[in-house]
Formats: C-alpha cells, sequence, structure tokens
C-alpha cells in the first residue's frame, strides 16, 4: 500500500464542516472538523481506487497562501 498526503481545506458551512482536497478537486462534509475529515479521506480513498494508475494521479501541490484586503474609506 502506498501512502499519499493531500491537503484537506475545511470550512464550516450554514449546516455542517466542509472538506475539500484541492489537488483532487474532491470535497465532502461532516457534522465535526474531525467527521468531515474522516469522510474527505474515504472519498480521496475511493477515487483512488477507480482512477488506478491514471494520470489524474499527478496531480501537484498547490500553494496556499493568505492575503491582506484593505477596505477602502467612503468619501462622506
Amino acid at each position: 500500500m502506498i501512502k499519499r498526503e493531500f491537503t484537506a481545506i475545511i470550512t464550516k458551512g450554514e449546516v455542517a464542516y466542509v472538506s475539500y482536497s484541492p489537488e483532487l478537486g474532491i470535497a465532502s462534509q461532516g457534522k465535526t472538523v474531525v467527521e468531515a475529515k474522516k469522510n474527505l479521506a474515504e472519498a480521496i480513498e475511493l477515487y483512488l481506487e477507480e482512477a488506478g494508475n491514471s494520470n489524474v494521479l499527478k496531480t501537484k501541490v498547490p500553494v496556499i497562501t493568505t492575503i491582506k484586503v484593505q477596505k477602502k474609506r467612503q468619501s462622506a
């Protein structure tokens, strides 16, 4: 078994936590962060089983960073 690591981005939605893997474009959800992460891992495992050795697995690691945006003051 080959172990691979993927990025998991987890955000709080209106009713659940949404988990997303930008390398593969796969999303899942859960009632908690832990459940959302677990469900995403399961979705990725199923995806990898179906993809086999196709070129789809040759993903690149995304660059995830933050940006600062300053709100302009409104004129009176």
